[in-house]
């Protein structure tokens, strides 16, 4: 059985706060009759607190329903929250209806911040302003909000002991906190000082995360308490910035965060032979730690994927899935799915002395798949370590 709670919280997008006085703005919520409510799990879900996520288009909502499903997995007692834009087609909100306790339809905003966007190379970050909707969610004491591009690998519900706004701090800048995961309490009174704050300031990065940082300006000197472990938002950018650190802490890792332009759902996975395509050929600075990406592509398999074969029925859909032939024994991509190319496939690499691959380095030009990949550099770890 499945719960429809499907309400709308319509809200000005920034361009338009710009023009008109923000504190005037006044967003309400249409409350959608609740259908087949859905049956919880064996444990008692608290139900004045919840985890929250956003997608704003059909690709985020599978994010959003592996991330649902790994915090299920790992028995969370906490509710679960999905937001949605209005992009986001009727069969993927059913599909999220399986997994959330609610699913709450909201108007996207978007920065429309061209300049500070293009500084990040990010023009599509824009819409994650769309995130400030989740201080509305009122009827909830205290939330942690969670990108749909974020997988949990262990119970995290110990983050209700923190308060707002406790975060995780970025790889890029750490006196400045990671907004994919942090802790918050709704209120209208902060939502609106938000809503003021963007319009008269905006972002310096164009998206949800300059805001935030900018808003709550005292997080990296005020109160330690609020600097969550960076095991709660482990990115694969720091696991090879800094590759030792990953090696004796990594173990321990509670959320990994797909940061980056290329998402794993922008791959396609290869089900007879348990692999994800696609991965090797990215040379993206934000390279995914193979080990995690194919969790993903299993979780999706395993218990996203069915939801969405039901609720789709026989409109065709992006499955991601490559399978093989029946005719010809090869493998090609399933019609529901054609992934955006990533790339074509790099020419053999050529050898490099010491001295260039240094500099390439120091510029920040690192052969993630070649001399420069996880597995070449642990192993010469390792014969320094023995």
């Amino acid at each position: 059985m499945t719960r429809k709670m499907w309400g709308l919280i319509p809200v000005l997008d920034c361009s338009q706060l710009l023009r008109f006085c923000p504190w005037q703005c006044k967003p309400s919520v249409c409350p959608i009759a609740t259908l087949n409510p859905r049956v919880d799990s064996p444990h008692h879900a608290m139900s004045d607190q919840a985890f929250v996520t956003l997608a704003t288009n059909d690709n985020y909502a599978k994010g959003a329903m592996v991330l649902g499903q790994s915090l299920r997995n790992h028995n969370t007692t906490r509710k679960l929250v999905a937001l949605v834009g209005p992009h986001v087609a009727e069969p993927s909100r059913d599909a999220l209806c399986s997994i959330f306790d609610e699913v709450l339809v909201v108007d996207v905003m978007d920065s429309g911040d061209v300049v500070h966007l293009a500084l990040m190379k990010r023009p599509d970050l824009g819409v994650t302003i769309t995130k400030l909707h989740c201080w509305t969610l009122t009827h909830y004491s205290k939330c942690v909000f969670m990108d749909a591009d974020t997988l949990v690998l262990s119970n995290i519900d110990e983050l209700f002991e923190r308060e707002e706004l406790s975060a995780a701090p970025d790889p890029g800048w750490p006196d400045c906190f990671n907004s994919g995961v942090f802790v918050f309490r709704p209120s209208k009174e902060m939502h609106d000082k938000l809503l003021k704050f963007c319009g008269e300031h905006g972002s310096f990065d164009g998206g949800d995360q300059g805001v935030l940082n900018s808003f709550f300006n005292t997080w990296a000197t005020a109160d330690i308490s609020k600097h969550l472990p960076f095991i709660y938002n482990l990115s694969s950018i720091a696991i090879y910035s800094y590759l030792p650190a990953f090696k004796q802490y990594g173990h321990d890792a509670k959320v990994v965060h797909f940061l980056g332009k290329v998402k794993p759902w922008n791959y396609s996975y290869d089900t007879q032979k348990g692999e994800v395509k696609g991965h090797s050929l990215s040379h993206d600075s934000s390279q995914m730690h193979p080990d995690y990406l194919l969790m993903w592509w299993q979780l999706y398999t395993k218990s996203v994927l069915p939801l969405l074969q039901h609720t789709y029925r026989d409109t065709p859909f992006k499955s991601g899935f490559v399978e093989a032939s029946k005719d010809e024994g090869e493998l090609h991509v399933d019609v529901r799915e054609q992934p955006a190319p990533l790339c074509a496939p790099p020419p053999p690499p050529q050898k490099v002395s010491s001295e260039e691959r240094k500099q390439r380095w120091e510029a920040g030009q690192i052969d993630y798949m070649g001399d420069d990949s996880f597995a070449n550099i642990e192993r010469k770890l390792d014969s320094f370590l023995k």
